[in-house]
């Protein structure tokens, strides 16, 4: 085909891409700390017998879980300025992959009260624990425990969604990867070495998460 590889204009740039790395996991682990405390307020939400709670809860989740992430990107970028509401490009990015992150951990978390025995908060009332403590003290460690290899997954997904603020001109890794390829012209070699930082970062994430699992497991 005529194509040669040459990685040098990747390596002189690599700090750019590193830059990139390191911004895309900033905006990973805040969406989902943000994302994280949504999600565990709608998961209880959902399950409560109180229909004022449990029926916003849902349509909430509904209706993020059912649009995609890019929309939502572009509208809080775009449209939200029109009504009044202005956020930079990385507020606004954070604020979208928070709330799409706390509708898809929100059912995870669901999931993860549902799997806890009643019983459990019987005995909390009985010793004279209030609903909020048994939440916060019993409840909600053990429902984490039980769902941090589903969160795994979800925190994987996340970090790949970074990808998307590139649409809104946020530096991270995929922008940086696209400017070094219109600069430079090396279309395989930038992706090559883009990808290959995803898949290393992804990894890690997964090699801590289930290293994370394995400190908390309950001992058989």
């Amino acid at each position: 085909m005529g194509y040669t590889l040459n990685f040098a204009v990747v390596w002189r740039n690599f700090d750019r891409l590193l830059e990139g790395l390191a911004l895309s996991l900033g905006l990973a682990v805040v969406s989902i700390l943000i994302g994280a405390a949504v999600g565990l307020a709608v998961a209880f939400a959902l399950i409560s017998k109180y229909r004022a709670a449990s029926w916003p809860a849902t349509a909430y989740v509904t209706l993020i879980r059912n649009l995609p992430i890019l929309v939502l990107v572009l509208f809080a970028y775009f449209a939200l300025p029109q009504m009044g509401v202005r956020l930079d490009k990385i507020e606004s990015f954070v604020a979208v992959l928070a709330i799409y992150s706390g509708a898809y951990l929100a059912e995870v978390f669901r999931a993860g009260l549902l799997s806890i025995p009643k019983g459990l908060t019987e005995a909390g009332l009985a010793i004279g624990l209030t609903p909020m403590q048994i939440r916060t003290t019993i409840i909600a460690p053990l429902m984490l425990r039980n769902v941090l290899p589903s969160m795994s997954s979800t925190i994987i997904s996340l970090f790949k969604d970074t990808s998307l603020a590139a649409a809104i001109a946020v530096p991270e890794l995929t922008f940086q990867a696209r400017k070094i390829n219109v600069e430079s012209f090396r279309v395989i070699e930038t992706w090559i070495v883009a990808s290959a930082l995803y898949v290393a970062t992804c990894a890690l994430i997964a090699a801590l998460m289930r290293r994370i699992e394995r400190r908390l497991a309950l001992p058989r």
